[in-house]
Formats: C-alpha cells, structure tokens, sequence
C-alpha cells in the first residue's frame, strides 16, 4: 500500500468512529488549498463554502421543483419554512423595515444552518493529506473544512449582517431618529422635575457613547459567538470519535447558532425601525429591562 492510499484511506475511517488520533483536535486555522502568493489563497473553508452553498441553492431548488399554486410536498415544505421564520421575526423588525430585512434574515439562517451541519457529513474534516507518527495517522491539511470553523468565515457573515444593518437603518430611520435614539433624552419633561433633566440629558449621552462603542464590536461580537461554538464543536466530535450522544447535541447547537445569529440581526434592525403605529419593539427593548 503505498504512503498516499494510507493516509487517505486511514482519513476516511475518522468519520466512522475509529480513528487513532480522535484526540488531536481541529487545528484553529483553514489550510490553504491554492496559494497564490501575496496573501491570496483560496482555504478549505472557502471551497467547502463554495462548493456547499451551490449544493444548498441546487437542492432548495429540486425541492421547489416548478412553482404552482397547489404546492408540491418540497414547495410546501419551504413554503412552511418561511411562514414560520416570518412570524419570528416580522414582530421584531417590524412591519415598516420587514420586506427589506426579511431576505437577508433567510437567507442568513438557511446559510449558517446548513454550514454549521456541514461538520456533521463523512470525510469533512477527516480527509485530506497528513502523516503517520508513532503509527498514528495525524492530519496536517484537510481537504474539507466547515466553513463556520473557520473565523474568516463568520468575520465575513458578521461584517455583512453589520453593513445590512447600516443601510436598512438609515433607509427607514434615518439619521435624525438614530441621533434621537442613541444620545436623546428619553425623560418625560412633563414628569420630571426641572433640575433633574438637564442631568438625564447627560447621562443619556454618556449612555449613548457607550452604545456606540457596542454597536461598533457588534461584528467581532456576532463572529466570536459562531466561531466559538461551531469550532468548538468540531473539536468535540473529534475528540469523542463523533460519539453519538455529542452527534445528536451538535445537531441542535447548529440551530441554535444559526438562529440566535439571525435574531441578533433581527433585534439590531428592531431596535431602531420598529417604533411606529402598534409596533412597541423600539420601546420595549428600552424599557423591558425594567420589567425583568
């Protein structure tokens, strides 16, 4: 058997429980696929992102099939799929910023979901080039890796949930009601003794800087959380020879993940569109920490 088939066929048997380094771990890094020189290069992680979301569009699609309207069992499906994420988030949103956000919110959930399941398929992670040491076969370079192990990767979705978040906020609410909201003083005048609200105006503005800088890490926040999770996931599964039990919470963490991202977004876009007619997300988002 030559040096080549060994490693490769000592990498598949990972998946399946028997690996002799279940221990090692998954290396914080990707592995570079194609390097191009200057710092370009193309990882397993982007090629495993690549290659999954055209897999995701294709079978979303097959399942679709040929629109109509008597749904067919896969248009039913995702069409029950939608309805349930949009009573989730439309109340966050709001009405007003709902047909801007609602896409992206989908589509953020879908993507991170199915990615997130991706360290859970045979051979991702588990196959690729390495050497044996100590007649143990120890991987250097996988060929597949999730893309949410990897924190480019959710740097990137964090950075794109950050500028959505700029774009529909200034289209719905514009500049005047951000200033409003983050540095106003947010008293009732009529209730509050005349003394007391020259020195709420600022507090709220010491409030409002304080804000600013926690809208500012929001990706580095949002990043952090899925990267953690999803990686430190991967290392479990590892380190347990994809134990079922962990198998089976891993299967749950993904959703979790996938959706305590998008209702993150989801709040940040709330926080400041959904404040008028009868939706009170704005204020209660406010004034609910009084409540608790």
């Amino acid at each position: 058997m030559s040096r080549f088939t060994h490693q490769v066929s000592t990498s598949i048997l990972l998946p399946l429980g028997v690996s002799p380094l279940a221990a090692e771990g998954v290396a914080p890094g990707a592995s570079k696929l194609v390097d191009f020189g200057n710092g370009w290069a193309i990882t397993n992680a982007m090629a495993t992102g690549w290659a999954g979301s055209a897999l995701l569009v294709a079978f979303v699609l097959w399942l679709i099939g040929k629109p109509s309207i008597v749904p067919s069992k896969g248009q039913a499906v995702v069409e029950s799929l939608i309805e349930g994420l949009r009573g989730i988030f439309e109340p966050i949103v709001g009405k007003q910023a709902f047909p801007a956000a609602f896409p992206l919110l989908v589509t953020f959930f879908v993507f991170i979901l199915f990615h997130n399941w991706m360290g859970l398929f045979p051979g991702v992670g588990t196959v690729g080039w390495g050497q044996v040491i100590e007649g143990h076969f120890q991987m250097t370079r996988p060929w597949v890796r999730p893309h949410n192990a990897d924190f480019n990767g959710t740097i990137a979705l964090a950075l794109i949930s950050f500028g959505a978040w700029a774009i529909i906020v200034f289209k719905f609410a514009g500049p005047k009601l951000i200033l409003k909201d983050l540095f106003g003083n947010k008293a009732d005048k009529g209730e509050t003794p005349g003394w007391l609200y020259p020195v709420l105006s600022v507090v709220f503005l010491v409030v409002g800087l304080i804000e600013v800088f926690s809208i500012a890490i929001r990706p580095f926040t949002l990043s952090v959380r899925l990267f953690g999770n999803v990686y430190g996931g991967e290392n479990l599964l590892h380190g347990t020879s994809f134990f079922f039990a962990f198998y089976f919470m891993e299967l749950m963490v993904g959703v979790i993940q996938a959706l305590v991202f998008t209702l993150l977004t989801a709040v940040y876009i709330g926080l400041l569109c959904n404040h008028e007619g009868g939706d009170h997300a704005h204020d209660d988002a406010h004034g609910g920490g009084a409540h608790h």
